[in-house]
């Protein structure tokens, strides 16, 4: 059975926060910063965060 692919959330801020979004099933809340990269993944829940219009955003206009 395929392992469906990790949530992509695409952000307009550098820093963000996760908490998994499963209420009390969730993890922690960790606070993320992107970098210059434009894009992280959360290292509980493995969601990416890409930032809007950054070096990642491969989204066609």
């Amino acid at each position: 059975m395929p392992i469906d692919p990790p949530e992509t959330v695409y952000v307009t801020e550098k820093t963000v926060a996760c908490d998994g979004g499963e209420g009390a099933l969730g993890h922690p809340m960790v606070y993320l910063n992107m970098g210059e990269d434009g894009r992280i993944d959360c290292p509980y829940c493995d969601r990416e965060f890409i930032l809007e219009g950054g070096p990642a955003d491969q989204r066609v206009a």
